[in-house]
């Protein structure tokens, strides 16, 4: 038996999801712990492509049961849209898909408040996919979330929704002057989910620590990256979660002794989506040539990623806060093409050189990137299969 852990070494699109496939093939179980529809992970098999958002990449194995775990934050629409564009690819998942009753739902008013809130911001924008990814957190802190498994208690579903209802609408209309929700159409809504969803919710954390103790080889999948840890990462250039080890503890439910394996993901290059510092950056052709050639625009927004050179501060940082034992680097060939490529290996703060990845944004944003520059190799690696 073993449970190995995938997690993002970086600012996210590290190929996630192309690794979860590969070593799906040998799992029973595969399951994300955080995040919610603001993931994009990519998987080509022949010549389809398939980008899943909430659903773990694992569902592409037909043997391969699937869990979507309390850490992760459930977007119905989102969900709904993937199941038919997996049927549509002869790709089912009756009996191997299951989703945690405690995981906390997201409504049409946590993605209307996700808009009006970056929009508000301006050119301080963080740069949220807007799918409500972040309010939907807030309102399970604040203890007002609505929960997968409160969908089927109607009395509490309806109370709990008309008196959430009455405080986001206030907001909506009084701060961002929108339209309200409509308390019945909502209600209505919900009412079609839960019967749609019914067959697929239970408790994961069961489903889980079963596989373990009976033996069969689980994955935990993360979404995004370390430097967008809530907690680790560019704060509050981040996402609203912990994609780092301590996500997929309190995100699945299975006890910190089950892991066995720790495997960074981290491409042979920086890329990063939306706002922040970024110290390893290009701005000239060359970070638009990594652009170009990697293909680095976001699975979820389409949006073009921002590039750079390999940062090894950041990497190091990642490492220690996550104790990755293996590292899966990707997009190695992307650099056939360059030649020299810089690895950035410190830091520059007003003149002192900087060895650990800081905590202060506008350290970061300061610093400039020390490079040791390598001769490329100028040839065609996709095929090599030994050093």
């Amino acid at each position: 038996m073993s449970v190995n852990v995938i997690i993002g070494a970086q600012w996210g699109d590290e190929g996630k999801g192309k690794l979860v496939d590969f070593l799906s093939e040998n799992m029973n179980i595969v399951a994300r712990y955080q995040g919610g529809a603001n993931a994009g992970h990519t998987v080509l098999i022949g010549d389809k492509q398939y980008i899943l958002h909430l659903v773990p990449g694992g569902i592409l194995r037909p043997d391969v049961t699937c869990v979507i775990g309390n850490g992760v934050v459930f977007d119905p629409v989102s969900f709904f849209e993937e199941l038919d564009f997996l049927a549509k690819n002869n790709i089912y998942v009756d009996n191997r898909l299951f989703i945690s009753e405690r995981a906390h739902m997201i409504f049409p008013y946590h993605k209307m408040l996700d808009q009006a809130q970056e929009n508000a911001l301006k050119s301080n924008k963080i740069g949220t996919t807007g799918r409500g990814i972040g309010p939907s957190y807030v309102d399970k802190y604040t203890r007002c979330g609505i929960r997968v498994i409160d969908l089927f208690d109607s009395q509490f579903l309806k109370e709990r929704l008309e008196k959430v209802l009455e405080h986001k609408n206030k907001i909506l209309q009084d701060t961002f002057k929108s339209e309200p929700i409509q308390f019945q159409k909502l209600y209505d809504q919900i009412n079609e989910y839960k019967n749609k969803l019914e067959a697929y919710v239970t408790d994961t954390s069961l489903v889980l620590y079963n596989g373990y103790i009976n033996g069969e080889s689980i994955l935990l999948e993360g979404a995004q990256g370390c430097l967008l840890d809530i907690d680790f990462g560019s704060y509050p250039f981040v996402t609203s979660s912990n994609p780092t080890i301590g996500g997929c503890i309190t995100g699945t439910g299975l006890p910190i002794k089950a892991i066995d394996e720790i495997i960074g993901v981290m491409k042979a290059y920086q890329t990063r989506v939306g706002s922040g510092p970024f110290p390893s950056e290009d701005l000239s052709e060359t970070g638009d040539k990594l652009r170009d050639i990697g293909q680095e625009f976001g699975a979820t927004t389409g949006r073009p990623r921002r590039c750079g050179w390999l940062d090894a501060i950041s990497a190091k940082y990642s490492i220690r806060i996550n104790g990755f034992t293996s590292i899966a680097l990707t997009k190695l060939d992307v650099l056939d093409k360059f030649d020299q490529i810089n690895v950035c290996v410190g830091y520059n703060y007003k003149g002192e050189k900087l060895e650990n990845f800081p905590a202060s944004l506008d350290v970061l944003r300061q610093c400039k990137p020390v490079y040791e520059s390598f001769d490329g190799w100028k040839e065609a690696i996709g095929s090599c299969t030994e050093f």
